[in-house]
């Protein structure tokens, strides 16, 4: 645990500044993808990276044949080839993404690592990591560049996880919990409004915006030099020097900091380089637990704005993200407020966009909405023209405006296309709907001499998650353990117990799978249906 002692903080910022980059070069090790390219990595990622999952997963027995790995050598390129480490730091980033009991763990064969692998990679892209370009093989191989760039999304997801205003107030204010008692101080970024500014404004800044201006805040307090980057800003150490002055609570002893509840600190010597992606990682840490701020009095504030996302917001964000987007999608509404990422989307359901048509950033500051209401308006366009998809009573206005069920409609549609179309690409192009899928799940059932059925995707046996179990067991004969599964009359914690192993199982046999396991307990017939499809893209590959 790193003690928050200043003068000795200040003099491993020196240190550490004046320790050059270490960039490592290598060539390309696919027969396809990087034949004759050459790929670098950076070696202080590596070494940082190595350091917080070395913490992070120092108690965990599973982990005891790799942690620690030596930050000086090239064993986390090893260390990630079975899968488990992978999966680990994914449950730790977002917690239950993975149910453990489908986690291969002993005795492991290259066919079990595969499966391993598989539960790793869907289940990263379910949180919203970009894996289009890796496959189990790279991560077999230990390709260094590919394996840190799925480290550092995974680690940043959850770095990001609780920097985020209505995770933050809007779950003491709206489901009156009461914050934790060893909390030393209350989170609350509403202080990090500024003169002229609604709670909406601040709604629409991105984690790394409110890191920005959380530290900025601090900086201020202490009659500092404001920072406008983690990179070339923070190189002399200075910011950091004030930060830590500002944030740290008074009459810290060397043996409190534990008892806080918080993460631990990424090591400072590792991130002090001027690199951005390790202090934003640092500076993420030290919000996460310090982040001495306090609720300014008087103000009035709507704390409806604050309700936080729903979980099929949470997907259809999580899904956007996973496609590679960009822009990423923080927050749903605000950031689909100039289409760019819709249109961006279109090109995954073969939409043509004319990009010359399209305004992109940095908009004029006269007329900026304007700029960014043709696009929508052009994005309705393409959705009604091209894509035919229903959009009776919605216009890029109500886009532009954040209409969440009016953008709802139109994102659903394209998620909905985008897993039909994969499976039409399968299928030789032949069109499929809910009945084609539906048909096929009971006749891939019946031939196989389950007993289960499903008349629709709102079907209330769905809820036990038997039929997905049952497909699975088919697609992967033998895969499912029913020793596991809870039969008969079932209670609610029986139901998701078993809807958090079906939906991890689905992910393990190489469904990439974005529903959750309590939309199978509760039969949302939208997400149900995504599951289904994937389940049915996975067993057409079986022909």
């Amino acid at each position: 645990m790193l003690e928050l002692k200043n003068s000795d903080i200040a003099k491993t910022f020196r240190k550490a500044i004046n320790k050059k980059q270490g960039i490592c070069a290598i060539g390309g090790m696919s027969h396809l993808s990087s034949e004759g390219t050459q790929h670098s990595y950076s070696e202080e990622e590596k070494y940082a990276f190595v350091n917080w999952i070395n913490k992070a997963l120092e108690n965990d027995p599973d982990c005891k044949h790799l942690i620690p790995m030596d930050p000086n050598t090239d064993a986390l390129f090893n260390a990630v080839d079975d899968g488990i480490v992978l999966c680990k730091m994914i449950n730790l980033s977002v917690p239950d993404t993975i149910d453990e009991r489908t986690m291969n763990k002993k005795k492991l064969t290259p066919f079990t690592i595969q499966e391993n692998l598989n539960l790793a990679l869907n289940s990263a892209s379910a949180i919203g990591c970009h894996v289009v370009n890796i496959g189990a093989e790279d991560l077999r191989e230990g390709k260094p560049h590919l394996v840190l760039g799925l480290l550092w999304q995974i680690i940043k997801i959850g770095l990001f996880a609780d920097i985020e205003l209505s995770r933050n107030e809007g779950k003491h204010q709206l489901l009156n919990i009461q914050p934790h008692p060893l909390d030393c101080t209350q989170i609350s970024l509403v202080a990090l409004l500024r003169d002229g500014e609604s709670l909406e404004d601040l709604l629409k800044l991105s984690p790394e915006e409110l890191l920005l201006r959380w530290a900025n805040y601090h900086l201020e307090n202490a009659g500092a030099q404001k920072i406008n980057n983690f990179s070339s800003d923070i190189k002399d150490s200075r910011a950091y020097f004030h930060l830590l002055n500002q944030i740290a609570p008074k009459g810290t002893k060397e043996d409190e900091p534990h008892k806080l509840g918080c993460r631990q600190f990424v090591t400072p010597a590792d991130v002090v380089s001027g690199n951005p992606k390790l202090n934003l990682a640092f500076v993420a840490n030290l919000f996460n637990k310090y982040p001495a701020l306090q609720k300014p009095e008087n103000q009035d504030i709507d704390w409806s704005l604050l309700e936080g996302e729903t979980r099929e917001e949470r997907t259809f964000r999580n899904w956007m993200n996973s496609q590679g987007v960009n822009p990423q999608v923080n927050h749903l509404y605000s950031d689909l407020a100039d289409a760019l990422v819709i249109l961006q989307l279109y090109e995954k359901i073969k939409v043509p966009v004319d990009w010359d048509r399209v305004n992109r950033p940095p908009y004029p500051k006269l007329g900026a909405n304007m700029k960014k209401l043709e696009n929508c308006n052009y994005a309705v366009f393409l959705g009604k023209d091209s894509a035919k998809f229903s959009l009776v009573g919605i216009g890029g206005q109500d886009l532009n405006d954040g209409n969440e069920t009016l953008t709802l409609a139109l994102v659903w549609q394209l998620m909905r296309r985008y897993t039909l179309y994969v499976l039409e690409e399968l299928g030789d192009g032949q069109k499929v709907n809910d009945d084609i899928i539906v048909k096929w799940v009971n006749k891939t059932l019946a031939d196989a001499g389950k007993s289960t059925t499903i008349q629709n995707f709102r079907d209330k046996n769905i809820s036990s998650s038997l039929p997905v179990l049952d497909l699975i067991d088919v697609i992967q004969p033998g895969c499912v353990d029913y020793e596991l599964v809870k039969t008969g009359d079932l209670s609610d914690e029986d139901k998701q117990d078993n809807a958090k192993y079906a939906v991890s199982m689905a992910r393990k046999i190489g469904a990439r799978v974005y529903a959750l396991p309590e939309d199978l307990v509760e039969v949302k017939p939208k997400m149900v249906m995504t599951a289904f499809a994937c389940l049915m893209g996975r067993g057409m590959k079986r022909v």
